[in-house]
């Protein structure tokens, strides 16, 4: 397989902005003092046999800052709409009304919202491990370059990619940190 830097370098930033993305979709799901579609737009519904996203199958609306509606597209699901709801773990009840169901989120505690923060952190980490996997794997294609048959790369072209590499992840790091801050000053906010 041949390679070249910038190559690497690219395939690297993707796999670390894969991460920042994945970490931002998981963190608009958790729950701050205010109600937000993001937190039950991906509990999955059973719908004619298979599993789908509620937002593909429902309308979620935000009638007042402590409440979620959520009208479906087809009325026969509000049935397995509330099922999967209250089997997805976020500690909702929903209430049937006719043709919608209402979710009242009920206030956090301050123990709930210490827990959120610290799994906000855990879900951080996760994400900064991947990014250092990102930048193993990336230095060892560097050093590859090295021992790579026909085109010859200088040692030094190949140190300069691994500090490229190792500024790569200390930005999405960074990035990373200031999320963490900024959702965990969100939940906390009464």
């Amino acid at each position: 397989m041949t390679t070249d830097p910038d190559t690497i370098l690219l395939e690297t930033q993707e796999a670390m902005e894969k991460a920042v993305d994945y970490l931002k979709k998981e963190f608009r799901g958790l729950r701050t003092g205010r109600a937000s579609p993001a937190l039950i737009e991906f509990v999955k519904v059973e719908y004619y046999g298979s599993m789908t996203d509620l937002k593909s199958i429902a309308s979620i609306s935000v009638p007042e800052p402590a409440q979620l509606l959520i009208k479906p597209f087809d009325a026969g699901a509000i049935g397995a709409i509330r099922q999967a709801i209250e089997s997805s773990g976020l500690n909702l009840n929903p209430i049937s009304e006719g043709k919608q169901i209402r979710l009242v989120l009920p206030a956090l505690t301050s123990e709930r919202r210490a827990q959120l923060v610290g799994h906000c952190k855990k879900l951080a980490e996760e994400a900064r491990v991947t990014l250092r996997n990102a930048r193993r794997d990336a230095n060892k294609h560097a050093e590859g370059l090295a021992k790579q048959a026909g085109t010859h790369y200088p040692e030094d072209e190949i140190e300069t990619l691994k500090e490229e590499i190792q500024a790569l992840l200390k930005q999405n790091e960074d990035g990373i940190d200031k999320m963490v801050e900024e959702k965990s000053k969100e939940i906390t906010t009464v």
